[in-house]
């Protein structure tokens, strides 16, 4: 197809014997993308995508169904793909979820402000999370792949592929490419990369620019500190020094339901429209948090045989309640020895605790005074989340216990406290090192 005249001439015509084509929603010289709709849901809303034939067209179906196969509420959903022809043209087409609008469509008028972007992210790194722990990438993260359906953020699915050394989807590089892809090489730091061009321009209306491909492009000082960090480390040129999801998503402290809207005044789809375009606050903290999965893995390294007290460990039983971060609050636990004066179980907030997985341990050792105060307490296994590290580090500084007994009263001891961090609760395990 030649113009865009061309595709719209098409409108009113039947793809497949069952899908319409209501009306032309935009598209190029190659593609057109139509409202359509789904018989058999009574009339729901969908966008069927038309594509000019090619000589690879198996190979190009072939990931669509493949990316079909990949079902996640962040997702743009595929229902059908095949093949049809019109007036002598062979056309392959693929029927999706109806996006109302997207990001791209919502920054030539304005930037998202903190809270929207706070409230964009989460779902976005699911998604992704998603993908890239059953071995996907998406490979094109940019605002206009970032869609409001229904008024939940979802991310398109058409070009998902398996990372690599080649580039099967045929991805152009473009300003939210990351530098490997010129190399035709795509890998799951490569959407990392994308989504840190993507958070400048959702901020600034314009992606950072880039001097050099072997400079890590500066990340403007406009941007809000909370992200610009995070933009610097997604925007590394060695794609073994970005950051990860997970670690973006414990970075975050999601506090609001804010996203872009398009207007103040009720609406049958609450469309995130580029004219109005005022912030309501139309997710509930389910959008930000319901779905969100962590893949993390168990801590799982022990402290050395050779360090381990020879007679059994003096320990309180697992602990389960709730923090006692207040000196007044705390409540001495009772041990065979009275070892233990005060312990401190991290205050987990409920959003942190549903990304969990499975359990995360986190070992601390800490060294005792005299008086039986902790005098330091240093990291020994920090398990799989920078996040949990910390509160269990800050938590261990605050724990006491009872002085020293014995010929030398002055000598400091040393304990091994192993946290576990669970859905349901955070369990404490103290364990007396020797002496």
């Amino acid at each position: 197809m030649e113009n865009t005249a061309s595709w719209k001439a098409w409108e009113g015509r039947v793809v497949d014997g069952k899908f319409p084509l209501r009306k032309w929603l935009g598209g190029s010289d190659h593609s057109a993308v139509f409202l359509t709709e789904l018989g058999s849901q009574q009339g729901r809303k969908a966008a069927i995508k038309l594509v000019a034939a090619r000589v690879s067209d198996d190979q190009q179906l072939s990931r669509w169904r493949a990316a079909a196969q990949k079902s996640h509420p962040h997702l743009i959903h595929i229902f059908e793909t095949g093949r049809c022809e019109f007036d002598g043209t062979t056309l392959l087409f693929l029927v999706t979820d109806y996006a109302e609008e997207d990001l791209a469509q919502i920054l030539p008028h304005r930037p998202l402000t903190s809270a929207e972007t706070r409230a964009l992210l989460p779902p976005v790194l699911d998604a992704l999370d998603y993908l890239h722990s059953h071995g996907f990438v998406h490979g094109h993260i940019q605002p206009s792949n970032i869609f409001a359906v229904e008024n939940r953020v979802k991310l398109s699915a058409e070009g998902i592929t398996t990372p690599g050394v080649s580039n099967p989807s045929g991805v152009q590089p473009n300003v939210y490419s990351a530098p490997e892809l010129a190399t035709g090489k795509i890998l799951p730091a490569s959407d990392v990369w994308s989504l840190g061009i993507t958070l400048v321009a959702a901020l600034t209306q314009h992606p950072p620019a880039r001097d050099a491909l072997d400079q890590d492009p500066p990340v403007p000082e406009s941007v809000p500190e909370l992200f610009r960090g995070i933009a610097r480390d997604c925007l590394r040129s060695d794609p073994q020094q970005r950051c990860s999801v997970t670690d973006i998503r414990f970075r975050l402290q999601p506090g609001s339901t804010l996203v872009p809207t398009a207007s103040n005044k009720p609406a049958k789809t609450n469309r995130l429209g580029p004219r109005t375009l005022v912030p309501m606050a139309i997710l509930l903290l389910a959008l930000i948090f319901v779905g969100i999965k962590v893949f993390t893995h168990s801590g799982t390294s022990s402290s050395p045989a050779s360090t381990a007290s020879e007679q059994p460990p003096v320990s309180a039983p697992p602990v389960s309640s709730r923090s006692t971060s207040n000196k007044s609050d705390a409540k001495p636990v009772k041990t065979s020895s009275d070892a233990i004066v005060r312990q401190v179980i991290p205050d987990v907030p409920k959003s942190a605790r549903n990304t969990i997985q499975g359990k995360i341990q986190v070992r601390v050792r800490v060294d005792v005074d005299s008086s039986g105060k902790v005098k330091s307490a240093k990291l020994v296994s920090p398990g799989p989340s920078k996040y949990f590290a910390g509160l269990a580090l800050k938590a261990a500084h605050q724990w006491e216990f009872s002085p020293p007994e014995g010929p030398d009263p002055n000598r400091s001891r040393t304990w091994i406290l192993r946290f576990q961090f669970g859905r349901a609760s955070t369990q404490v395990t103290p364990i007396r090192e020797r002496a």
